[in-house]
C-alpha cells in the first residue's frame, strides 16, 4: 500500500518540488518503506511505498525502458500474474516482478481501456511523456482513494486531502452544501469533498487531463442488478446448492490471490460470519495462518469467546488483545490525525486499535468486508422486509404517528438499543422509498439539520440527499431492496465502510484486502435472486448456507453485531469535556458561524440529562472538528508559511 501525489501544469507555476515534497511526506504512514519523484517540465509525480511485492523491484516511480509512460500506484493488481503472461505474449517485455509494471505495458497495449484488464484494488496516476497527458483511474469499488484540483489547465492530485492540501493552489473553505451531506450521511459522496472545489474520483472511473485541457471523468464499469433475471424455475433446492458451490469456489480463488505477499500475512477475524469464512478459506490454502482480534472488558462489546472458537475450529495461530475502554476512548483524540477526511463511523476507533495491533506482527491483513452490502446483511434490510409485509401499517403517516410514540421512550445507551432501534425505525419509515435507508443510517434528519444550518438558504434550501435518490434510481430495473443494496455499495460501502478501512489501517501501515470485493464474486452476488440473499428475516442466507461447511453452526447462525463502541456512553463521561468544548469554543465551526451555537448547547444538555439520545449526531459533529483543526487549520498555517517564505 502507499501514497500518491502529483502536478501538471504546463506553464510551471504550479511545479514547485517543495510543495510536492510537503505532499508526498505527509504521507509518511501509508509508505515508510521508500520514497520517490519524477520530474519532467509539465508534470511532477511522487510516492511513498509501503513494499509489499518485489521489495527490491518495485521502486516508483516507475517507468517504462523507453520513458514514454511513468506511473505512481497505490493498491495491488491480483492478475498481475496472469497478466503479465498474456502480456508477455504479444511481444511486452518485463524487468521486474511488480504488478505496477503490468499497468504500464497494459496501458501501452489497451490505453485507457487497460482499468478493464486489471482486478484488484488501485488508484493510479500514469503520465504520457508523449501525450503529455496524466490518466488517473481508481477501482470499482473505491477502496482505494484519490483527490484533486483542477483550475483550468492545472491539476494536482494525491491520494489524501491532507496532501493534496500541503500544495498552497488548493482552497481551503468548507463547501456548505457539502457539509449538509456529511452531516446528514455521515460522509461526503464523490465527486464532491467537504472542501469547495476539491474532488475525490469516483470509484471505477478514470479522468484524463491534457497539460493544456480540462479534466473528463468516465465510468468504466457498473455492478448490475439483475437479480430478477434467474427464471423462477431455475430456484429450486438444486439450483442454490449449485450457486452456493459455485460462490465456495470464488470466494476461494478470491482470497488465494489475496495471499500473494513478500511479507508477512494474516487475517482480521471477529467471530461473525463474514471474517470467519475468509479465515476458514484461508486456511484452506495454508497451515498456521495467523488470525488476529481485539477484545473489550465491555461484554456487550467483546467477541472474544467467538473469535477463540473460530480460531480453534481452523488451527490459526490466533492473536488476542485485550484494551481497556479508556484506551480505545483516549484514541478518540487522535482522530484528527487518523481521518484523512470527515467520516462518522464510530468503528474507526476499534478498526485503528485492531490495525495497530495487527502491524506488530504482520504487514498485510485479510477482512470480511463487502459481505454486508452484496449479500443483504444488515439490519435495515430486514428492516425494509418488515416494512413491506406491514402494509399500510408500514406507510409513512402511520409511521410519522408511531415517530411521535416512540420518541417517548426511555433513553438507552446500550448498542443498538431498543429504544434507539425503534426510534430509528420509525423516523426512517416516514421518508420515501428511495430515501429511507439512508435516514436509518444517517446521523441529521432535515428539521434538525435545518435547525443547525440556518434556514437562510444554508440549510431548508440544500438537499443532502440527493446523491441518495440518484443512486437509487440508477439501475434500469430491480426491486426496491435490490436498489438498496446498489445504493449501499456505492454509497455506504464505499465512503464509509471502505473509507474507515483504508484510513485505519494506513494510519498503523497495514495493508488491509477484502475478498469479498472481488469482482467476480460481486457480480456472481448481484445476479442472485433477492431472496437468496435475503429468506425472510435472514440475511446472507446463502452466504451462510455455504459457511456451514467451513464453520461451527453457531457462529454461521449468531446475530448480526457491529464493530461498535459505547459512544453514547462517552459522549456523557470520558469525551464530554472533548466534545463540549471541541463544538463550541473559539476554533470551532460555530464560533466561525458555520453551525449555530444555540442549538449545539442544545444536543449537548439533551444528551447529558439523558434526555434524548444524541450519540450519531454528537459523533458526527466531533469529528467534523477534530479534522478540521488537525487538517484545515494546520494546512492553512502551512500554506500560510510557505507563501510568506517565498515573496
Amino acid at each position: 500500500m502507499c501514497g500518491i501525489a502529483g502536478v501538471v501544469d504546463a506553464s510551471g507555476a504550479w511545479l514547485d518540488a517543495g510543495a510536492l515534497e510537503a505532499m508526498r511526506e505527509s504521507m509518511h504512514a501509508r509508505g515508510p518503506d521508500d520514497a520517490g519523484t519524477f520530474a519532467d517540465g509539465a508534470a511532477m509525480l511522487a510516492f511513498r511505498r509501503l513494499s509489499i511485492l518485489d521489495l527490491a523491484g518495485g521502486h516508483q516511480p516507475m517507468a517504462t525502458p523507453e520513458g514514454d509512460c511513468v506511473v505512481v500506484f497505490n493498491g495491488e493488481i491480483y492478475n498481475h500474474a496472469s497478466l503479465r503472461e498474456r502480456l508477455g505474449g504479444l511481444g511486452h517485455a518485463f524487468v521486474t516482478r511488480s504488478d505496477t509494471e503490468c499497468i504500464l505495458h497494459a496501458y501501452r497495449q489497451w490505453g485507457d481501456a487497460c482499468v478493464a484488464e486489471l482486478d484488484g484494488m488501485f488508484a493510479f496516476a500514469l503520465w504520457d511523456t508523449r501525450a503529455r497527458r496524466l490518466l488517473l483511474a481508481r477501482d470499482r469499488f473505491g477502496k482505494k482513494p484519490l483527490y484533486y484540483y483542477a483550475d483550468g489547465a492545472r491539476l494536482a492530485f494525491a491520494s489524501t486531502l491532507t496532501a493534496l492540501l500541503a500544495h498552497p493552489a488548493v482552497p481551503r473553505a468548507i463547501d456548505r452544501d457539502a457539509l449538509a451531506e456529511y452531516l446528514a450521511l455521515e460522509y461526503v459522496v464523490a465527486p464532491r469533498t467537504i472542501l469547495a472545489g476539491v474532488c475525490k474520483l469516483p470509484p471505477a472511473t478514470l479522468l484524463s487531463f491534457d497539460a493544456d485541457g480540462h479534466p473528463r471523468e468516465r465510468r468504466y464499469w457498473t455492478l448490475r442488478v439483475d437479480g430478477g433475471a434467474r427464471s423462477t424455475a431455475a430456484r429450486g433446492r438444486a439450483a442454490v446448492d449449485a450457486a452456493a458451490v459455485d460462490l465456495e469456489a470464488l470466494l476461494q480463488s478470491a482470497v488465494r490471490r489475496r495471499l500473494v505477499a513478500d511479507v508477512p500475512l494474516g487475517i482480521f477475524l471477529s467471530g461473525g460470519v463474514d471474517s470467519s469464512t475468509v479465515a476458514a478459506l484461508a486456511a484452506r490454502e495454508r497451515a498456521g495462518i495467523e488470525t488476529f482480534s481485539v477484545a473489550f472488558a465491555d461484554p456487550s462489546f467483546d467477541e472474544r469467546t467467538h473469535a477463540r472458537a473460530v480460531a480453534a475450529h481452523l488451527g490459526t495461530r490466533h492473536h488476542e488483545e485485550e484494551l481497556s475502554l479508556a484506551e480505545a476512548a483516549r484514541i478518540v483524540g487522535e482522530l484528527g490525525s487518523i481521518l484523512d477526511e470527515p467520516v462518522a463511523d464510530g468503528s474507526i476507533v476499534p478498526t485503528y486499535l485492531l490495525s495497530r495491533f495487527a502491524r506488530r506482527h504482520v504487514t498485510v491483513a485479510l477482512g470480511g468486508d463487502g459481505a454486508d452490502e452484496l449479500f443483504a446483511g444488515y439490519p435495515t434490510h430486514v428492516a425494509h422486509r418488515l416494512l413491506a409485509w406491514a402494509g399500510p401499517l408500514g406507510r409513512p403517516p402511520l409511521m410519522r404517528a408511531a415517530a411521535v410514540l416512540a420518541a417517548r421512550l426511555p433513553v438507552s445507551l446500550d448498542n443498538f438499543s431498543f429504544d434507539f432501534r425503534v426510534k430509528k425505525l420509525t423516523a426512517g419509515g416516514a421518508a420515501s422509498d428511495d430515501e429511507r435507508n439512508y435516514r436509518w443510517l444517517g446521523a441529521f434528519e432535515p428539521a434538525r439539520l435545518a435547525a443547525l444550518m440556518g434556514d437562510d438558504g444554508d440549510g431548508v434550501a440544500r438537499d443532502p440527499f440527493a446523491a441518495v435518490r440518484a443512486r437509487y434510481h440508477e439501475p434500469p430495473a430491480g426491486t426496491h431492496l435490490e436498489r438498496v443494496l446498489y445504493q449501499d455499495v456505492g454509497l455506504y460501502l464505499t465512503h464509509s465502510v471502505l473509507a474507515k478501512v483504508d484510513r485505519a489501517s494506513m494510519a498503523a501501515s497495514l495493508e488491509v484486502r477484502a475478498p469479498f470485493l472481488d469482482t467476480a464474486v460481486a457480480e456472481f452476488a448481484a445476479a442472485l435472486p433477492l431472496d437468496w440473499k435475503l429468506r425472510r428475516t435472514t440475511g446472507k442466507w446463502i452466504l451462510k448456507r455455504m459457511a456451514r461447511k467451513l464453520l461451527p453452526r453457531a457462529i454461521v447462525d449468531r446475530p448480526k453485531k457491529g464493530f461498535g463502541m459505547p459512544i453514547a456512553r462517552w459522549l456523557r463521561g470520558e469525551l464530554s469535556d472533548l466534545c463540549r468544548d471541541a463544538l463550541l469554543d473559539g476554533d470551532s465551526l460555530a464560533a466561525a458561524g458555520a453551525l449555530r451555537r444555540g442549538e449545539l448547547e442544545r444536543l449537548l444538555d439533551e444528551h447529558a440529562r439523558g434526555a434524548v439520545d444524541h450519540r450519531q449526531r454528537l459523533w458526527a459533529l466531533l469529528v467534523l472538528e477534530l479534522w478540521q483543526r488537525k487538517n484545515l487549520k494546520q494546512a492553512t498555517n502551512a500554506a500560510d508559511r510557505r507563501r510568506a517564505s517565498t515573496r
